[in-house]
C-alpha cells in the first residue's frame, strides 16, 4: 500500500541525503545539512508499505508563495505513478491550500508538473537569483 505523510519522524534522514548526495541539484549535500533543510521545511515521505520511497520538500509562508524543493523517488520505484501521487499530495495538503504562488526549479521532470498546473515563467526577465557556491 502506497501513503504520504507529512510526519516528518516518519522521514528516514540517512535513506534522504543517501539519495540526495549523487543527484545533480543536491550533490555532496551532508546528513547535517539534509537534516537542517527538513526542520526549516514542510516534507512529505511517501511509503511503500511502510518503507520510504520518496520525499519531497516544501519553503513556504502558508499564505502567498510555497517553493517545491528535493522531489525524489528511488530508481527501483520510478515509472509507476508514485511521483504523480506524491506532487498530488502536496498540491491537497489542507495546511498549503491558501498558497498563492507556487514554483520549482527542474531539468527534466517539466511533463509531471505540467499535470499539475505549472508553467514556465510569465516573466522570467523578473526573477533574480544570488549564489553563494
Amino acid at each position: 500500500m502506497i501513503t504520504v505523510s507529512t510526519d516528518k519522524s516518519k522521514l528516514d534522514i540517512s535513506f534522504i541525503q543517501h539519495f540526495l548526495k549523487d543527484i545533480y541539484w543536491a550533490a555532496g549535500r551532508t546528513i547535517e545539512e539534509v537534516q537542517t533543510t527538513i526542520d526549516h521545511s514542510f516534507c512529505f515521505g511517501i511509503y511503500l508499505d511502510e518503507q520510504q520511497i520518496g520525499f519531497a520538500r516544501v519553503i513556504t509562508d502558508y499564505v502567498v508563495f510555497a517553493y517545491v524543493m528535493d522531489v525524489f523517488i528511488t530508481e527501483e520505484h520510478r515509472g509507476k505513478g508514485y511521483s504523480s501521487i506524491l506532487v498530488d499530495a502536496m498540491m491537497k495538503e489542507p495546511q498549503l491550500k491558501e498558497v498563492q504562488i507556487w514554483r520549482l526549479a527542474t531539468a527534466d521532470a517539466h511533463f509531471l508538473y505540467k499535470k499539475f498546473g505549472f508553467t514556465v515563467l510569465a516573466k522570467p526577465e523578473r526573477m533574480m537569483e544570488k549564489t553563494n557556491k
